[in-house]
C-alpha cells in the first residue's frame, strides 16, 4: 500500500531523514521506532504531506504522491492523529468528529449556508457516519461536552475518532497512548485492533511502549538519527543487533520478552 522510497529531509544542515526506505503491506499494523529525534514523527509528516521531501519518492496505493499536498492526500484516503493534541477545544466532541468529513462533502458554501435539499441530505449522511464512530470508540457519554473540558485519555480517543472520520485507507498514529496510564493504554490498544479488523484500515503506527509494538504490529521499521538501522518482523528486530544498541538496550529486551 505505502512505498517510502529514499526519503531524505534537511532543515538547513540539519538531516531529519537520510536515504530512508521501507514498505507498508495492505490490511498490516505497521510500527515505526526509535529514540526521540530519530526522525519518527517527520517520516510520519512527509507521508501525510505536512513535510516535503528535499529528495526521494512516496508511492501510496500505486499513485506517487510526493508532490500531492496534504488535503489531496487526505482525499486518496490518508488520515492522521498527531502527537500533541490537535483538536478544537472549545467544539464538542461532535463537531471535531464532523470536521473529520470536510473532504468527504461535496456541497459548496452557498448549498450549505441554505441547509436545504443535496446539502441537508449530505449532512445527514455525514452526521451518521460520525454518530457511528462515537459507539464504536465508546464516547457517547462526551459526545456534546467541549472538547477542552475531557480528560486527556478521551481528548487522544476524540483525537484518533477525527481520523477516523476521514475513513482512510491508511492511518498514521503517532503516539497514540503516550502520557496514558495502564487502563488507558490497554482500551487504545484495543481500538487499535478493532480499527485494524472491524475497519480493515492498514496503521502506521509510533509508539515507545515495545510491549505494544511487539504484540500489535507485523513488521517495524526503526529509526535513528535520521536513518534506518532495522527492518523486519517483531522477532527480527528484537534479535537486531544494531537495535538493540541504538535503542531497546539489553534490559528493556528482556522485559519485552518476559
Amino acid at each position: 500500500m505505502l512505498q517510502v522510497i529514499r526519503n531524505s529531509l534537511y532543515f538547513g544542515g540539519v538531516a531529519a531523514l537520510s536515504d530512508v526506505s521501507f514498505s507498508v503491506e495492505r490490511g498490516e499494523i505497521f510500527a515505526l521506532i526509535g529514540p526521540n529525534g530519530a526522525g519518527k514523527t517527520s517520516m510520519l509528516n512527509c507521508i501525510s504531506g505536512l513535510y516535503h521531501l528535499s529528495a526521494g519518492r512516496i508511492v501510496f496505493d500505486g499513485k506517487d504522491i510526493t508532490r500531492l499536498p496534504a488535503y489531496k492526500r487526505a482525499e486518496l484516503g490518508i488520515a492522521r492523529a498527531f502527537q500533541n493534541i490537535e483538536l478544537f477545544k472549545h467544539m464538542t466532541v461532535l463537531e471535531n468528529l464532523m470536521l473529520g468529513r470536510h473532504v468527504r462533502m461535496k456541497s459548496g458554501v452557498l448549498a450549505g449556508g441554505i441547509y436545504w435539499g443535496k446539502a441537508q441530505k449530505e449532512e445527514v449522511e455525514h452526521r451518521y457516519a460520525v454518530e457511528e464512530i462515537i459507539d464504536f470508540l465508546e464516547i457517547e457519554h462526551v459526545r456534546n461536552m467541549p472538547v477542552g473540558t475531557l480528560a486527556y485519555g478521551l481528548q487522544k480517543r476524540v483525537e484518533v475518532g477525527r481520523a477516523l472520520a476521514l475513513e482512510p485507507k491508511l492511518l498514521l498514529l503517532d503516539e497514540p497512548m503516550a502520557g496514558m496510564n495502564s487502563e488507558e493504554k490497554e482500551d487504545m490498544a484495543r481500538f487499535i485492533l478493532d480499527i485494524h479488523e472491524e475497519r480493515e484500515t492498514t496503521i502506521v503506527l509510533i509508539e515507545h511502549d515495545m510491549g505494544v509494538v511487539m504484540e500489535l504490529s507485523q513488521h517495524v521499521a526503526v529509526l535513528d538519527f535520521g536513518m534506518l538501522i532495522g527492518f523486519g518482523t517483531p522477532e527480527e528486530i528484537q534479535a537486531n543487533p544494531k537495535v538493540i544498541q541504538a535503542y531497546l538496550g539489553e534490559e528493556s529486551l528482556l522485559e519485552v520478552q518476559g
